[in-house]
C-alpha cells in the first residue's frame, strides 16, 4: 500500500517509520526543507529511542522517502495521512488548526482517484467534517472519505507504543474506508491488536478523553501526595495500595512536579474549551489544569523551603529538564516554572539532561549546562532531581556530597529511598512521603 504521511513531526515521522516498516511505501512530506535535507542524511529532529536505526532500515529497504513536495506522494497514494501540529491558539487555548486545514487544501489540489484521507493529528470534535468540507468545496470532483484515527503514543515508547498498541481507534463515516484502513493496520491485526472503529465524532473526542483521564489520574495522585506529607503518611504506598484494584491500575499514579509534555497540556485546555463551547463544561477537567499549574509553582516552592526559605544569591542544580525520560521535549515542562521562579527569587541556576540541553537553550537565559550528574552538583546548595533519567537513579551519593557546597537534595521524582539518604548525612526531601 502506498501512503502519504502529511508532516515529520513527532507523530508523522514515528508514525511513518512504524508503517514503513510493515511493508507499506511510505513518503513522509514536510514544508520544511532543512528538516527533509537533515532526515535524507539520517539526522533526526527529535530525541526518540530506536528511530535513527528504525529510519535508515526502511529508507536503506526503499520503504521510506521523504519530501518536500506534496502533489506527487498525494496522487501515487492510497491513504494519506494529516500529521501535523495542532498547538494550542495563542489568547483562548483552542486548538489550532490551522496547519491542518491548509494541509487538507493542498491535499484536495493534489487528489487523483478514490482516496482515504487520514486524520492523525489531534483534533477537536467535528475537525474532519471540515476537512471534509474544505476538501469537496475546493475539488467537487473528487472521490475521498475522510477518517479519524488518533495516535496514542508515549514519548519515549513511541515506537513500541505503535507496534504493540493497546487498541486501534478508526472513526468513519464512508464504508469504503473499512477495508482501507483495515490494509494499512493488517499486520497488527494478525498480531490481535484491538481495532475499534467508530463514527468519526466520536473516535476524535476518544483522544481527548484518554489525555484528559491520564491527566486527571497523574493530578489527583499529586494531590493525595500534598495529603501524605500532612498527615504522615507515604503515597508511594497509597498509590500502589489503590492501583491493585483493577478498576483502578498502577499506572499514572507516580506523584510528581505535574503533568507537561505535547499532549496533555494542550489536550486537556483544548477539551475544556470545547466543552465550553457545547454548553456541558467538563468541571472536573479544568480543575485538573488548574491542580496542575499550582503544582508546578509549588514544586518550585519546595525547592526554596528546602533552601532555607530564601534563594538569593543561593546556586541550584537541577538534574533533568525535560517533561519525561527519553525525550528532549520541552514542552510544558515542570522545569520551565520552576527554573522560572528560582530565577525570581535571586538564584543561580546549573542544569544537565542527556538530551534537553539544546532546546533548553532556546527557552531560558542565564543557565549554566554541565557535562554530567556530578559536575552539575558541584557547589550546589541545592539538588533537584526534577527528571527520573536512569542514570540519575544510582548516583554515587557520596560523590555528589563532597561536590556540593550543602548536602541538600530535593528529589521531585521519588527515585530514592529517604532512610538511605538521610543516613549520607544528607537532608533530603521528596513528594508525598511525610
Amino acid at each position: 500500500m502506498k501512503i502519504a504521511m502529511i508532516g515529520s513531526g513527532y507523530v508523522g515521522l514515528v508514525s511513518g517509520a512504524c508503517l514503513a516498516d510493515f511493508g507499506h511505501t511510505v513518503t513522509c512530506v514536510d514544508k520544511d526543507a532543512g528538516k527533509i535535507a537533515a532526515l535524507n542524511n539520517g539526522v533526526m529532529p527529535i530525541f526518540e529511542p530506536g528511530l535513527d536505526a528504525l529510519v535508515a532500515k526502511n529508507v536503506r529497504d526503499e520503504h521510506l522517502f521523504f519530501a518536500t513536495e506534496l502533489a506527487p506522494a498525494v496522487r501515487a497514494a492510497d491513504a494519506v495521512f494529516i500529521a501535523v501540529g495542532t498547538p494550542s491558539r495563542r489568547g483562548d487555548g483552542h486548538a489550532d488548526l490551522t496547519y491542518v486545514f491548509d494541509a487538507a487544501r493542498e491535499i484536495a489540489d493534489s487528489l487523483q482517484g478514490f482516496t482515504v484521507i487520514v486524520t492523525k493529528s489531534t483534533v477537536p470534535v467535528g475537525t474532519g467534517d471540515e476537512v471534509e468540507r474544505i476538501i469537496r468545496e475546493r475539488r467537487p470532483d473528487v472521490d475521498i472519505a475522510v477518517v479519524s484515527n488518533p495516535e496514542f503514543l508515549r514519548e519515549g515508547a513511541a515506537i513500541g507504543d505503535f507496534k504493540r498498541p493497546d487498541r486501534i481507534v478508526i472513526g468513519i463515516e464512508d464504508p469504503r474506508a473499512r477495508p482501507v484502513m483495515e490494509e494499512v493496520y493488517r499486520p497488527l491485526y494478525l498480531n490481535q491488536a484491538p481495532i475499534l472503529f467508530t463514527g468519526r465524532r466520536t473516535s476524535e473526542l476518544i483522544k481527548y478523553a484518554a489525555n484528559a483521564f491520564l491527566a486527571t489520574k497523574i493530578t489527583f495522585i499529586n494531590e493525595m501526595a500534598d495529603l501524605c506529607e500532612k498527615v504522615g503518611a507515604n503515597v508511594q504506598e497509597v498509590a500502589r495500595g489503590i492501583g491493585l484494584d483493577n478498576r483502578i491500575g498502577g499506572k499514572f499514579l507516580h506523584a510528581g512536579p505535574g503533568y507537561g509534555g505535547s499532549c496533555f497540556p494542550k489536550d486537556t485546555l483544548a477539551l475544556i474549551k470545547t466543552a465550553q463551547d457545547a454548553g456541558a463544561p467538563t468541571r472536573i477537567v479544568e480543575t485538573v489544569a488548574a491542580v496542575n499549574d499550582a503544582r508546578k509553582r509549588a514544586m518550585a516552592d519546595k525547592v526554596i523551603a528546602a533552601a532555607g526559605g530564601d534563594v538569593k544569591g543561593k546556586r541550584i542544580a537541577l538534574l533533568g529538564l525535560a517533561f519525561k525520560p527519553n525525550t528532549d521535549d520541552m514542552r510544558d515542562a515542570p522545569s520551565i516554572e520552576i527554573v522560572r521562579r528560582l530565577q525570581a527569587g535571586g538564584a543561580s541556576i546549573r542544569a544537565y539532561d542527556p538530551e534537553s540541553m539544546g532546546q533548553a537553550k532556546l527557552l531560558f537565559e542565564n543557565i549554566d549546562y554541565a557535562e554530567n550528574g556530578y559536575s552539575c552538583a558541584a557547589g550546589a546548595d541545592v539538588l533537584v532531581i526534577v527528571t527520573e533519567w536512569d542514570q540519575f537513579r544510582a548516583l554515587d551519593l557520596d560523590r555528589i556530597k563532597a561536590a556540593m557546597k550543602a548536602p541538600v537534595i530535593v528529589d521531585l521524582r521519588n527515585i530514592y529511598r529517604p532512610e538511605e539518604v538521610r543516613a549520607r548525612g544528607f537532608t533530603y526531601s521528596s513528594v508525598g512521603r511525610g
